[in-house]
């Protein structure tokens, strides 16, 4: 009541604006504040092998395991992940292998898809090169590129190696059908080096004519015997580097086939293999090999030791998921550099592909931090005697 008479106390005008205040200060304070505008992301801190504060040699870049990659902008919301699930669409790798890059695409042989994956990181446009007619591509293992952009695609499913030109039409099929099994292709100038890895063997192919010159390499484990060969490169120096799956050794052979040496050993500590795949050389002879048991890339200098190994992030997040090919890239290294630390200076690329997880095709920086010291040019990574992870 006393409320009520100091109330009809007030002046006239005063009473009809309070009761008109009244009400909207009410509601202004039962409002909900708007909420803030979110915070741009941070920008994840680079991921370097070996970790700093020692001199860093590789920088993790990206990754591409589907189309969206191309264009993360356009990337389904984590609500809609959430709401429908992460589908498998056709512009999704299912179970990559072999990777090769050229003219700023990475090609992709996807073994459950047919044909060869293509990211265009100039167009930004995901395409698969499927063949057709005689062409057409089944079960695609390992792609190599030669200098003039001709791809070469060992085809399980086909049991031949299928040629297609720099415009990616198919050109002709190299072996009758079911008469290899090839795994993996390397070229020169004028020969092809092909895995058949039913026969324990290397076959090396004229390359205008695809006819059998000579093959080498017998079934055993004895110098210059082959168990399980999977991948193969050739290096600087013209030998043909052979990975040998079921030996845990890299064989290592002259263009002629004669045995020079090998590398590695069965083991779990550096520079030994569980289950070696994939396999590139720089220009400077350096091996990278990976391991799909130690889910990791070892690094072999040319004598044979181990220098580093990478893969699996120091920070625990997505590493290496059953590493299988693995390529070297120097054309290439601008279309990257805007994604390395603005310290660090890109060599070159290497490319490594995953055959599970959301990581399938990894891009990796070899290079050098300014104003660090590189002792004797190489990474700053001592042989060790630690068990690697299975």
């Amino acid at each position: 009541m006393l409320r009520i008479r100091r109330f009809l106390k007030i002046e006239p005008q005063a009473r009809w604006l309070f009761l008109i205040l009244a009400p909207l200060a009410l509601l202004v304070g039962c409002a909900t504040p708007p909420p803030a505008k979110p915070s741009a992301p941070a920008k994840p801190s680079a991921v370097f092998y070996p970790p700093v504060p020692d001199a860093p040699r590789i920088q993790h870049l990206a990754k591409f395991a589907s189309a969206k990659d191309l264009k993360p902008d356009q990337a389904r919301s984590g609500l809609a992940e959430f709401l429908i699930g992460e589908e498998k669409t056709d512009e999704d790798l299912v179970r990559p292998y072999g990777v090769a890059m050229t003219d700023g695409k990475i090609y992709v042989a996807d073994s459950r898809a047919p044909g060869l994956a293509i990211f265009d990181l100039v167009k930004k446009e995901f395409s698969v090169v499927s063949g057709s007619g005689g062409g057409r591509i089944e079960r695609p293992v390992n792609v190599s590129i030669d200098a003039d952009g001709s791809k070469y695609v060992t085809d399980l499913g086909r049991n031949q190696v299928l040629v297609f030109d720099k415009a990616d039409n198919f050109v002709k099929a190299i072996g009758t059908k079911d008469e290899i099994k090839p795994v993996d292709v390397a070229i020169t100038r004028d020969r092809l080096y092909i895995v058949d890895i039913e026969k324990f063997e290397v076959q090396a192919r004229d390359k205008a004519s695809g006819k059998l010159l000579f093959k080498f390499g017998t079934p055993g484990s004895a110098e210059g015997g082959l168990h399980q060969p999977t991948n193969l490169a050739i290096g600087p120096d013209g030998d043909i580097y052979v990975v040998e799956t079921g030996n845990f050794r890299i064989s290592r052979f002259t263009q002629e086939g004669k045995y020079v040496r090998s590398y590695g050993e069965a083991g779990q500590i550096s520079g030994q293999f569980a289950r070696p795949k994939g396999i590139a050389l720089d220009r400077t002879g350096r091996l990278y090999v990976g391991d799909a048991a130690f889910q990791n890339v070892q690094i072999f200098d040319n004598s044979g030791q181990v220098l580093l190994a990478f893969g699996q992030p120091p920070d625990g997040s997505q590493g290496l998921n059953l590493p299988a090919g693995i390529a070297i890239d120097y054309n290439n290294v601008a279309l990257f550099n805007r994604y390395a630390d603005p310290g660090f200076k890109i060599e070159y690329l290497i490319l490594v592909v995953s055959q599970f997880g959301p990581n399938q095709v990894d891009v990796f920086g070899f290079g050098k931090m300014n104003n660090v010291d590189y002792p004797n040019d190489s990474p700053a990574e001592k042989k060790t005697e630690t068990k690697l992870p299975r």
